[in-house]
């Protein structure tokens, strides 16, 4: 029986880098593990990272604090 997860592995890929820059690990290090270099990892996947500003914003903040 052929396995659907089988017939792109393309879109596991995919898939992966774009958990790994959604779970917040940095582009550097998920382009070193794609085989991308930055550049083209954000130019591909810049679209996939979306609806975390206010995370984001928050962490902003936090690091504005620290430096108080």
């Amino acid at each position: 029986m052929a396995s659907p997860l089988a017939g792109r592995p393309y879109d596991l890929r995919h898939s992966g880098v774009t958990l790994a820059l959604n779970a917040g690990v940095p582009a550097p290090e998920v382009a070193r593990r794609a085989g991308h270099g930055v550049d083209v990892l954000l130019r591909v996947y810049a679209g996939c990272i979306d609806g975390h500003e206010q995370m984001w914003n928050g962490r902003i903040e936090d690091a504005l604090k620290d430096n108080d």
